[in-house]
């Protein structure tokens, strides 16, 4: 399951302001009946008195002729047969020449546009700095994906005539850390276990933003997760992909898409930062920071 971080949604969450079948058939029972003897039947014995017990050898030596000409007709049904049998199992058990394919791989990731600054002068002192994930299509690289969301964001702020967010290496590197806070300390939430939320994280490095805001998701990569906005699953496999999936879970809830689109107030953001955190185990933990300095 994809985690975008609000109360409606617990996946995904936001915090905007300074402070998601027997039976049996019938038996058939046949019995021998007492039929006349006959001469022939003793000329084929070789004997000069007719008993039961003879004519019953002799028909014990029938079925056992009929069983022999039976059991070869199968064994010669088996000599014809078998080859073409083998052939196809061998076939079969070339697992070289045997492609199995469960749909078609994405492509690896175009260049994404570089979002800013990774080492500003002020930084949070729990930044974990660059994680990574490889997939069968690429290394995915928490950097790399941050710059998607960060240009995810500005493109879907354009199509709603909204100036660009300016990219913050501070704000991004608080963000980071708390994305990499809830990965080591086993939570989902923009309060942390020391009862600190997304203003107090920021304002314990600097203190210039006048207004704060923060949106939280979480997904995970190489495994198939909830769509966001569809009724489907997705399997993410590159940075791009990861990214736009984070984007998506934010847009599909009110509460995260008000912090985007900036209708959670009256005032906006003039800055942010995305900060992303890839586990060992594929998860994806992502904040989206947003300030106002001026």
């Amino acid at each position: 399951m994809s985690r975008p971080g609000t109360d409606p949604e617990p996946d995904a969450d936001t915090n905007a302001g300074p402070e998601t079948n027997t039976g049996t058939g019938p038996s058939d029972t046949e019995s021998d009946s007492v039929r006349p003897t006959s001469s022939s039947d003793d000329a084929l014995l070789g004997t000069g008195t007719p008993q039961r017990t003879d004519r019953a050898l002799v028909r014990t030596l029938l079925s056992l002729a009929f069983f022999a000409v039976v059991l070869g007709t199968v064994v010669l049904g088996g000599l014809l047969l078998g080859p073409t049998a083998l052939e196809t199992v061998e076939d079969i058990a070339d697992a070289d020449e045997i492609e199995i394919v469960d749909g078609p791989s994405p492509s690896p990731s175009a260049e994404p546009p570089p979002a800013g600054e990774r080492n500003p002068d002020v930084m949070d002192p729990a930044d974990p700095g660059e994680s990574t994930y490889e997939t069968d299509v690429e290394p995915i690289s928490s950097a790399t994906v941050e710059d998607f969301v960060h240009a995810e964001v500005n493109d879907r702020r354009a199509a709603h005539d909204l100036e660009p967010i300016e990219w913050d290496g501070t704000v991004a590197s608080v963000a980071r850390a708390h994305s990499y806070d809830m990965a080591q300390r086993d939570y989902f939430a923009h309060t942390n276990p020391d009862d600190e939320g997304p203003y107090d994280r920021f304002t314990a490095v600097d203190d210039y933003c006048r207004a704060y805001g923060e949106n939280i998701a979480l997904t995970w990569v190489d495994r198939p997760v909830d769509r966001p906005g569809g009724d489907d699953v997705v399997e993410y496999q590159t940075a791009e992909g990861v990214a736009t999936g984070l984007v998506d879970q934010w847009m599909n809830s009110t509460a995260h898409r008000e912090a985007i689109l900036e209708e959670h107030s009256s005032h906006g953001w003039d800055r942010g930062g995305v900060g992303v955190y890839i586990d060992d185990d594929g998860a994806v933990y992502a904040s989206h920071n947003f300030c106002l300095a001026a």
